[in-house]
């Protein structure tokens, strides 16, 4: 193995709150990260690299993947990959009956069609032998029905749903006596975060989204978590061993040592 072995991670959504913190946590850890948005973080870091990229743009993805980023994941020094699906347009607020379906469509291609790909993508494009750990972060709408958030509740459900059908079909296309592949899923709750989406939520109109008042006393009385604490789970799930190859997990609060 080479001297200078190390993980690398892809990241979407390093801009701001989860993604970026995640990228600073792993970064701490000694982790090579490919952050990919629209906007670049303030990061300081030789083992930072940015992709500038806008995932609503699918059918450019894949080409900008094969340039700028395959390369780095068949590096021999590479000893565990991992991509995390952090990204997501809000959007879709409001009444299921009022739903744009313009609007629905572009949601649905950076919250479930970016993700997917990105999953299909990066599987066809690591080495076998290279532990693989994707993480796709979700939210509590996508298996529970709260008024307002139907339209966005859909593409995380969507995105929920991929992610367990690919681990069918690694399972399904693990060679007869054989080793199977050590990759594996997770779909990440973070429960309530102090972020710009949360942000965006609280400043909806009640007759969009009859629950607002409930995120407006979450940050009311200080309860929105600290990016860095889901980032600080996530990590290490991708540094962890022994997974099933699919679970899902939410946001587990851990008391001060």
């Amino acid at each position: 193995m080479s001297p200078h072995a190390h993980p690398l991670a892809l990241v979407t959504g390093t801009s701001s709150g989860i993604g970026e913190a995640l990228a600073r946590e792993l970064l701490h850890r000694g982790w090579h990260v490919i952050g990919a948005s629209r906007r670049a973080p303030a990061i300081a870091d030789s083992r930072y690299a940015h992709l500038r990229v806008d995932l609503e743009d699918l059918s450019a993805l894949p080409a900008l993947l094969d340039a700028q980023v395959r390369g780095r994941l068949t590096d021999q020094a590479v000893n565990r990959l991992a991509l995390v699906n952090n990204a997501a347009m809000l959007g879709l607020l409001g009444p299921v009956a009022l739903m744009d379906p313009g609007e629905m469509m572009r949601v649905y291609a950076v919250n479930t069609g970016a993700p997917t790909l990105l999953m299909g993508w990066f599987l066809q494009n690591t080495p076998a032998g290279v532990p693989v750990r994707i993480v796709n972060v979700s939210s509590g709408v996508a298996v529970a029905a709260y008024p307002g958030t139907g339209g966005y509740g859909n593409t995380k459900a969507a995105l929920r749903n991929v992610g367990m059908n690919l681990a069918a079909e690694l399972d399904a296309d693990a060679p007869a006596g054989s080793a199977a592949r050590d990759a594996t899923i997770l779909s990440y709750e973070p429960g309530a975060v102090d972020t710009p989406m949360q942000t965006a939520v609280r400043e909806s109109p009640v007759e969009v989204l009859p629950i607002v008042g409930f995120f407006q006393d979450l940050a009311a009385q200080g309860q929105l978590l600290d990016p860095a604490l889901p980032a600080a789970e996530i990590a290490d799930y991708l540094e962890a061993d022994g997974h099933p190859r699919w679970m899902e997990r939410r946001y587990e609060s851990k008391a001060p040592k």
